[in-house]
């Protein structure tokens, strides 16, 4: 979804894994912002320009149109205000590309049908009490969050738990129902331009 040459700001970009991966694969600008020390360290020990920030807090201070794409992946349900961070990411970056676990994924209802316990799984992993997962979302509910942020959805798909996009397209509600995880491309809308 990222062109060639593109400016990127990777927002949680953790250990730095997808920043290495678009520099060497895409060859675009990227720089990274990442809550945890660790993290940071991490990406400068790789050689990547990453700062220590809050998705929540320091977006704002970023001018709009600073970059071609903004990434958010496997952040947003981890932030305190998933709807300003999404506007803020449209706002600063031309598209912007989200990803996140599917809370309406069918293993994650049969678990809470079944075992009446929250769920844990390849990309649940934490117990419910030490989660960073704070919004838990549907692919459904981001698609009315992004309806809401003013964006326009350019490209969405579901992915399966090891992050594989399903072969066919999908109506709304399969993609809901059997993606473990989704990816969406956005741009702004006509209301967010101005």
């Amino acid at each position: 979804m990222v062109a060639p040459g593109s400016r990127v700001l990777d927002v949680g970009c953790g250990d730095g894994l997808l920043l290495e991966m678009l520099a060497r694969n895409r060859q675009v600008d990227g720089r990274g912002v990442e809550l945890s020390q660790r993290g940071v360290n991490d990406c400068v020990a790789k050689g990547l320009p990453v700062i220590q920030g809050d998705a929540d807090t320091d977006l704002a201070d970023y001018p709009k149109d600073s970059f071609d794409y903004v990434i958010l992946s496997q952040t947003l349900q981890a932030t305190q205000r998933p709807r300003v961070v999404l506007e803020h990411m449209l706002r600063i970056g031309r598209r912007a590309i989200v990803s996140f676990p599917n809370f309406g994924h069918w293993r994650v209802r049969m678990q809470l049908l079944l075992r009446g316990r929250m769920p844990r799984a390849t990309n649940l992993q934490y117990s419910w009490y030490e989660t960073p997962n704070i919004h838990l979302c549907t692919i459904k509910d981001f698609v009315d969050l992004a309806e809401e942020a003013g964006a326009v959805i350019e490209r969405g798909m579901a992915l399966d738990r090891a992050g594989a996009p399903f072969r066919v397209a999908a109506p709304l509600a399969m993609m809901n129902l059997f993606g473990a995880q989704a990816i969406f491309l956005l741009k702004r809308g006509r209301d967010l331009r101005g």
